[in-house]
């Protein structure tokens, strides 16, 4: 199983209507996509801004290939790019454990 860790800051004073979009991306298009296997999303304490978003996916090529060449990707995008400040950082880790 892969990690795929977003970095994202948003536009201050946006964060009530990103919980809603990122929220609602995750559910209508990420979910859906083949090789996904769950997801955390993460709210800084200290900096309101970031998120943390964590998303399994069952290879690197189910996110890199199968989601981010689809048409799925440009619609994950129109749901939650508007609200970003900078390009989120997005790296890819094996998951040596996983606890439920």
């Amino acid at each position: 199983m892969i990690l795929e860790l977003a970095d994202i800051h948003i536009q201050p004073g946006t964060q009530a209507d990103f919980d809603i979009a990122i929220q609602r991306g995750i559910d209508q298009v990420i979910s859906k996509a083949k090789g996904f296997n769950g997801y955390q999303i993460n709210r800084g304490i200290e900096s309101a801004e970031r998120y943390v978003l964590m998303i399994f996916w069952e290879t690197v090529e189910n996110h890199t290939v199968d989601f981010r060449e689809s048409a799925a990707f440009q619609e994950w995008r129109g749901i939650v790019a508007s609200y970003f400040a900078s390009p989120p950082i997005v790296e890819h880790f094996n998951l040596l454990n996983k606890s439920h």
